[in-house]
């Protein structure tokens, strides 16, 4: 039988690798793709280790002919991909006096257009094959623009309209794409050194844990397609809307 492949484009530390973790679990093989393919060596071991099959795989999802070799060297040699979540975040907050032309085009590059370019290679094959789950990581950012976030807000809120606009092209194709809006912090290096009172909300479960996250990704795989959920609102129980 064929392998069914889980290809995680922005696998990194935290939410990407817990992601990849959960669809290991699940019974897939999975794939794990970064910028820097050797941070996933410890990952890919202690999967193989427990007697899951992984694979690590260096990408700069900016680049068309990265994206499109990645996925043709998957199918060739590894297993169908059945499902695609593209992670990559970008959250760099920058005044709008400070962005220049190059941060924010390099912001756009790496927030939406790697997610356009991750998303329509995954579409060539599953359309093929009539079937197929596309998920996108959004943020707060995907619908409300905060000040210093331009151009992440600009890139994300350009992300969740691409996810619409794919998720009405190819549902009836029978391919699930949905959107996951990330609205909080997730416990994770940069949020444990930066965020205020970060120890006193986590210990009341006010910040996202990766694993629990993950989770909801895997559900969106799995869902009936008589009820399909395009978008998926992701918040702690103290936070704000």
């Amino acid at each position: 039988m064929t392998e069914k492949v889980a290809l995680i484009v922005g696998a990194g530390d935290a939410i990407g690798s817990a992601i990849v973790r959960k669809f290991a679990q699940r019974g897939l093989t999975v794939c794990a793709a970064r910028r820097n393919g050797d941070k996933l060596v410890s990952l890919v071991e202690d999967l193989a280790a427990a007697g899951h099959k992984a694979h690590a795989f260096s990408c700069d999802a900016r680049k068309e002919e990265a994206i499109v070799d990645l996925f043709a060297r998957i199918e060739r040699d590894i297993g169908e991909v059945d499902v695609v979540v593209f992670n990559i975040g970008a959250n760099v907050p920058l005044g709008i006096l400070e962005t220049d032309t190059r941060k924010f085009y390099k912001i756009w590059e790496m927030a939406c257009f790697a997610g356009f370019l991750t998303g329509r290679e995954a579409a060539r094959y599953m359309t093929k094959r009539g079937r197929g789950t596309i998920l996108f990581t959004g943020a707060t950012a995907s619908v409300r623009g905060s000040a210093g976030f331009a151009a992440f807000a600009s890139a994300k809120h350009g992300l969740r309209a691409l996810a619409q606009s794919m998720a009405r092209e190819l549902g009836p194709q029978n391919i699930h794409v949905a959107h996951v809006i990330i609205d909080a912090a997730v416990d994770t290096e940069w949020i444990r050194q930066n965020f205020p009172g970060f120890d006193d909300l986590k210990a009341k479960e006010g910040v996202v844990v990766p694993d629990d996250l993950a989770e909801n990704y895997v559900m969106l795989y799995d869902q009936p397609r008589n009820a399909w959920t395009f978008e998926l609102d992701v918040r702690p129980w103290v936070e704000r809307w």
